[in-house]
């Protein structure tokens, strides 16, 4: 796998690949007794990332772990795990087992913050559809909200929904430093194997496009 160089202070995500999270995917597909739909694939028109990607926007947030990821449009509302690197510099799964829960990379930019957050989750486990089964269905203007532990929300807004296949997946476009928050969702695709699995990653772009500050209660005297 390929190594990016890491800059926790640029915001860089510095991941290799996702090959870990497509691997211990399409659990469900491989052992369904029959053959289920696939999961939905983005179209052409969601991949375009388009010529007006913002540079101006809300301030961005300071850093402060996320807790759970909303998407509305696709009823998806999941607490959050840290993840870390494999040995070999991939990006680390979540466990398969919960079904509703994702990760986000612990060691890159947290969301909100001024740089690239990273965050995963698997399309399926043993006991069928799983947290972002329906990812490639996101379109763009669609909202992500992600709830921070200072109690803080950042939402960010869709501007590209891309299907990668692994041995030409972009890391630099994908994990590379932003100036600005930027999110990246990722889950498995690009069409499955029963002998390999998914061939490739769905990938969301989303730009932070509105910051809820931590609600403070009043001090009360007397």
């Amino acid at each position: 796998m390929r190594k990016v160089g890491t800059s926790r202070t640029a915001g860089d995500a510095a991941i290799a690949s996702v090959t870990t999270v497509a691997l211990l995917a399409g659990i469900w597909l491989l052992h369904g007794a029959t053959e289920p739909a696939s999961p939905p694939q983005p179209t052409a028109a969601q991949a375009a990332l388009g010529t007006d990607q913002e540079r101006f926007g809300p301030p961005a947030l300071p850093p402060s772990p996320p807790d759970r990821i909303r998407i509305p449009s696709l009823h998806v509302d999941a607490p959050l795990t840290g993840l870390g690197l494999t040995g070999t510099g991939a990006l680390q799964a979540p466990p398969a087992a919960d079904k509703n829960l994702a990760g986000w990379y612990e060691n890159g930019a947290t969301p909100g913050e001024a740089g690239t957050a990273v965050v995963a989750g698997h399309v399926d486990n043993t006991a069928g559809p799983a947290v972002f089964y329906d990812l490639g269905a996101l379109t763009k203007g669609s909202t992500i909200d992600v709830h921070r532990r200072d109690g803080s929300t950042a939402v960010f807004t869709v501007y590209a929904v891309q299907v990668f296949q692994q041995k030409d997946f972009p890391d630099a476009k994908v994990y590379g430093p932003a100036a600005r928050p930027e999110l990246r969702v990722i889950t498995c695709g690009g069409g499955y194997s029963r002998r390999t699995g998914y061939r490739g990653n769905v990938v969301v772009f989303a730009r932070f496009t509105l910051g809820h500050p931590a609600l403070t209660l009043p001090l009360r005297l007397g």
